[in-house]
């Protein structure tokens, strides 16, 4: 778990490495299970999700959208310039800002 800035909540909020993200998943496919079963209520079936976002951010989300989108990777580096995070790892400039993405380093 790592704090960014997400520029969809426009605020920094934890977001999950892989592992972290896939108990999350696991969940999520557990609660596919039950809506087959017959569960109809998105509130209880998206509720062990965000118990265990909670449990390992200390952040209390009620969006399971939000969740989803708090995931690491889906981020770039930080911009050069003001220090926020791309919106994705193939952005060419930063949407905070506006400056250009440098190049890598060679």
């Amino acid at each position: 778990m790592k704090v960014l800035w997400c520029w969809r909540c426009q605020m920094d909020l934890p977001m999950l490495d892989e592992e972290e993200f896939a108990r999350i998943h696991l969940l999520l496919q557990r609660k596919q299970l039950r809506n087959e079963a017959g569960i109809s209520s998105l509130k209880h079936a998206f509720a062990p999700a965000l118990r265990e976002y909670e449990r390992l951010t200390g952040f209390r989300e009620t969006n399971i959208n939000a969740v989803l989108h708090h995931r690491l990777i889906l981020f770039g580096p930080p911009c050069t310039a003001c220090g926020k995070p791309l919106r994705t790892p193939q952005a060419r400039y930063c949407a905070a800002c506006g400056a250009s993405r440098q190049p890598a380093p060679s």
